[in-house]
């Protein structure tokens, strides 16, 4: 023979690959994303199988010899583990963590043998039930069924029974909260499980039912799809109930489908024909209808108008994303992408005689965003403040699929749900009140020095137009000092600044006397309302002295003596003593070194 002799496959190592395909192929452990290591030699001890760390690293002792199916076995035990959340701190209790694990092997935290042992035991339960490998060794008698937590707590109390004292080296360890976050093995096992059981209804030829005992139609799977695979609605879809009726459809002139963020229902068609990608499309469609409050936001517009344009805007945002396919015929122009639902309600309102025949997913001339829940039987009665439900909804969907790593979003969506996510401050109020009491508007006045628009009824009478003093000591002002030291929340001072401008905005104070203090007071003089914001630089660190802010303020000849001052701080600084009308804006919990004469704000 002239060629070279090909190597023998190692049966062991082929064994252990076989196994691990067992276990990872099976539906509940699909979607991890664990991966198979051989361990270096003396990494692991002799009686070790193997190990799993907190990011799904697995590793395997390379000496034991074993079959396929008990390696099966001791892998699905270790995913196990991450599925339960046993390596998750957020699940352990503060006595379940034992000592450092060394860093050559994973970074985490060993388990206390209590602890150690009960999720072993709740690992080999699970385990019994399901068709994966073969224990390489005796199962111990179970013990009552408690929950990992309370099982740790008793044999601690009473010492741990032999047959269940763990030997070798523990086989997961507990990580970090922003591993846990990041990786999630939590929500993979659950959408296993979910996965699994719908496998096994298949199999088993049982039909499917709905929430409502129906018959689970194509838009339940699509609803079922965002809750399990797709993060950014998940929340929210897990919150909203599919209403398939076909005689409220047509009675309501539903043609596929509508939304009625009031009861969180979704009514569709049953009698419409389309395919799962398609619900998925429509489906996405109403639920940010109602997250985004589409039906509150109308104003003074045309309703059916304002539902046309925010269509527009919500199937672009679909298309760019992929969400499902869009049906054919819905309202889709790419020349308005990036446009908000108001600036494309502004562009196609010029031509309401087209704009009549165009459909909604309702049907022609008819909103899909309806006003008020429709009656059917089995309406539920919402008893949830809806602004705080839609926001949190759509928040935590944004929150999760940032974190899974899903890809962009389009910039119009992510700004609109981040706007939902700052709801109106409860100071709000109080600090517009305060404005108003202590900053009076500019009085407008009818003068004949100004040019004004006649009448058409009698041109040749000239009529007198409104007119505001020119003089600028005479316009209203107030003053700020603020803190702009480092131990400042930069987030919570881009808020109070942005109420004060507003505030100022709708008072008609053009400008405002600005004083920054950290270790020393810089005075800034007037600056136009809007511009304080861009003017803000944060110097200090550490203590904050305000008082000499506050005395420029005082003695300035340029500042009007009724003027008032609001103080911005986080409430690290000197006593103040303030002479004249003033107040306080501070974070929430934030506690000042005095007694404050004036109100005190507090943001959130």
């Amino acid at each position: 023979m002239t060629g070279r002799r090909r190597a023998k496959a190692d049966p062991w190592r082929e064994a252990v690959e076989r196994g691990w395909r067992t276990a990872t192929g099976h539906p509940l452990f699909r979607d991890y994303p664990a991966r198979l290591y051989a361990a270096r030699a003396g990494e692991l001890s002799a009686g070790t199988w193997a190990t799993v760390s907190a990011d799904g690293r697995v590793r395997h002792h390379p000496a034991r010899r074993a079959g396929a199916e008990e390696w099966a076995w001791v892998f699905a035990h270790l995913l196990l583990h991450l599925g339960f959340g046993h390596a998750d701190p957020r699940s352990a209790l503060p006595a379940d963590l034992g000592e450092p694990v060394e860093r050559d092997w994973a970074t985490g935290v060993l388990p206390d043998p209590a602890y150690r042992a009960a999720c072993c035991l709740a690992a080999d339960r699970f385990l019994r039930t399901l068709k994966i490998g073969r224990c390489p060794a005796p199962l111990p008698p179970e013990p009552p069924p408690e929950d990992e937590n309370t099982l740790a707590q008793r044999w601690r109390r009473l010492g741990l029974p032999p047959e269940h004292v763990p030997g070798g080296m523990p086989d997961f360890v507990i990580g970090s909260e922003e591993l846990a976050r990041r990786t999630d093995f939590q929500r993979s096992f659950a959408i296993g499980v979910s996965r699994s059981a719908t496998a096994a209804l298949d199999l088993a030829g049982t039909p499917r039912t709905a929430a409502d005992g129906r018959a689970e139609g194509p838009w339940d799977r699509a609803l079922g799809w965002f809750v399990s695979s797709y993060p950014l609605l998940g929340a929210l879809a897990a919150g909203m109930r599919i209403v398939a009726d076909a005689d409220l459809a047509r009675d309501r002139q539903i043609s596929i489908a509508a939304v009625s963020a009031e009861a969180a229902e979704i009514y569709v068609n049953p009698l419409v024909s389309l395919s799962a990608e398609e619900w998925r499309f429509v489906l996405a469609h109403e639920m940010l209808h109602a997250a985004l409050r589409h039906g509150e936001r109308v104003g003074g517009r045309d309703p059916y108008l304002w539902n046309v344009a925010a269509d527009y805007v919500i199937n672009g945002w679909l298309v760019e994303m992929g969400v499902g396919e869009m049906p054919e015929g819905l309202l889709f122009d790419r020349s308005l992408a990036g446009l908000s639902a108001e600036a494309v309600y502004d562009r196609i309102a010029v031509d309401l005689r087209r704009l009549r025949k165009l459909a909604t997913l309702r049907g022609r001339g008819l909103g899909d965003v309806l006003d008020r829940p429709l009656p059917h039987p089995g309406a539920p009665g919402r008893h949830v403040d809806l602004d705080d439900y839609y926001r949190n909804a759509l928040s935590t969907g944004l929150a999760y699929h940032h974190g899974s790593g899903r890809g962009l979003l389009p910039a119009g969506l992510e700004q609109e749900i981040r706007a939902l996510d700052q709801p109106p401050l409860p100071w709000d109020a109080a600090l517009a009140r305060w404005f108003d009491e202590h900053v009076p508007s500019v009085e407008r006045r009818r003068s004949y020095a100004r040019a004004s628009r006649r009448q058409a009824a009698s041109p040749g009478i000239p009529r007198p137009g409104w007119v505001r003093p020119e003089e600028l000591l005479r316009r209203p002002t107030f003053g700020v000092v603020l803190d702009t030291s480092g131990s400042m929340d930069t987030r919570l001072l881009g808020k109070a600044l942005g109420a004060v401008a507003s505030y100022a905005a709708a008072r008609d104070v053009p400008r405002a006397r600005v004083v920054f203090c950290d270790a020393a007071a810089y005075d800034a003089g007037y600056l136009p309302v809007e511009e304080i914001a861009r003017r803000v630089r944060v110097r200090g660190r550490g203590g904050t002295v305000l008082q000499p802010g506050v005395n420029l303020l005082e003695r300035a000849e340029d500042f009007p003596p009724g003027g008032p001052i609001l103080v911005i701080t986080d409430g690290w600084c000197d006593v103040l003593r303030i002479r004249r009308e003033h107040a306080f804006l501070v974070p929430e919990g934030a506690r000042l070194p005095f007694a404050p004469r004036g109100p005190v704000f507090r943001m959130r």
